[in-house]
C-alpha cells in the first residue's frame, strides 16, 4: 500500500523536476524527500527519475505513474468529498418501497420534491407487497416503506399512518348490485370473494376478512390474486366480487367492473383501511427525515 503522502511527494518532484525545489514546496528537508521517493521507487520495483546536478527527469516509467498518482488523489478527494456530502444528508442513496406508487398521487408528489430538493441523491424505488416490504426493512435492503399494517416489533421498527381511505366493493358490471350505492356488506354474505394471498400481508388480509365477519359473514374466497390488476380483471371475468381499496380505482379503472362504497358496517361508519410510512429505528441514513417530513407536511 502506498501512502498518500509519497504520492504528493511524488507530484511535487515531478512538477519541479527539482528535490530542492519540490523540498522547499513541501516544507521539508531534501534529503528525507529523496529517501521518500527512493522508497517508492522501491516499493514500485521501477526507476521514477533519471538523477543529475542540474535535476531530474522523469522516466517513462515516471511518466505513467504521474498520471496514476494525480487521478488516485483525485479519486480520493471526490471521495471525502462525497463521503461528507452523505454525512450531510445532501447525497448517497435512500431505497423507497410502496405496494403501487401509481395509485398513490400524494406518495407520487412528496418523492417528487425529495428529488428537487436532494437532486444528487440516488432515489431506488421498489414496488413489493407488504409482508415483502417488511422482511426488506428488517434486512436493510429499504430505507422506508410504505405498506398496509403488519405486525413489527416497536423496538425495532416504527411506523406512522399516513393515509386512511375508504374501502369498496369491486362487482362485475353485469351484478344484480352493480348499481346499487352504497352497498351493505351483509348482503353479499353468498357471494364468491377474490382476496390477495394472506402470506403477502396478513394484517391487512386480516382486517378485510374481520370486515366480513363484523358484517356477519365469513368470506367465502374462491380465487387469489397477488396483483390487483389481476385481482379486478377476475372480478370483470365473474369470478366473484373483492374488497379494494379506493386508491386502486383509477388506476385499475374497467368497463366490465364497477367499484361501489360500503354503507356502514358496526361500529364503522366509513370502512376504511390505512396505509402506514415504517422504518427501522437503527436506519441512521440522513436522509430519512426530508422525505418523511415531505410526506407529512399539511398538504
Amino acid at each position: 500500500m502506498i501512502e498518500t503522502r509519497l504520492l504528493r511527494q511524488f507530484i511535487a518532484v515531478a512538477q519541479e523536476l527539482h528535490f530542492s525545489k519540490a523540498a522547499a514546496r513541501l516544507h521539508m528537508a531534501q534529503p528525507p524527500l529523496s529517501q521518500a521517493i527512493s522508497r517508492l521507487e522501491d516499493k514500485l520495483g521501477v526507476a521514477l527519475f533519471i538523477r543529475s546536478k542540474p535535476g531530474v527527469q522523469l522516466t517513462p516509467a515516471g511518466r505513467a505513474f504521474l498520471d496514476t498518482a494525480y487521478t488516485t488523489l483525485r479519486g480520493l478527494e471526490l471521495g471525502i468529498d462525497h463521503a461528507r456530502q452523505v454525512a450531510r444528508g445532501v447525497a448517497g442513496t435512500l431505497t423507497v418501497s410502496a405496494l403501487s406508487l401509481a395509485c398513490y398521487d400524494t406518495l407520487l408528489d412528496s418523492l417528487q420534491g425529495f428529488r428537487q430538493a436532494l437532486p444528487q441523491v440516488r432515489l431506488v424505488l421498489l414496488e413489493m407487497p407488504s409482508a415483502e416490504q417488511a422482511r426488506a426493512l428488517l434486512a436493510g435492503e429499504v430505507d422506508i416503506g410504505f405498506l398496509r399494517q403488519v405486525r413489527f416489533d416497536s423496538e425495532q421498527m416504527e411506523c406512522v399512518e399516513v393515509l386512511r381511505e375508504p374501502l369498496l366493493l369491486a362487482l362485475p358490471a353485469t351484478h344484480p348490485k352493480a348499481g346499487v350505492t352504497p352497498i351493505e356488506l351483509r348482503d353479499c354474505a353468498d357471494e364468491d370473494f377474490v382476496f390477495t394471498p394472506q402470506p403477502l400481508g396478513s394484517g391487512y388480509h386480516q382486517q378485510l376478512i374481520g370486515l366480513c365477519e363484523a358484517a356477519g359473514f365469513y368470506p367465502r374466497v374462491v380465487q387469489e390474486a397477488a396483483q390487483m390488476h389481476t385481482l379486478i380483471a377476475l372480478v370483470g371475468r365473474g369470478f366473484g366480487v373483492a374488497l379494494v381499496p379506493a386508491s386502486i380505482a383509477s388506476a385499475v379503472a374497467r368497463s366490465d367492473v364497477v367499484l361501489r362504497p360500503l354503507a356502514q358496517v358496526g361500529a364503522q361508519p366509513n370502512p376504511g383501511i390505512s396505509l402506514f410510512m415504517c422504518w427501522a429505528r437503527s436506519n441512521p441514513s440522513p436522509l430519512l427525515e426530508p422525505l418523511r417530513a415531505l410526506v407529512l407536511a399539511p398538504r
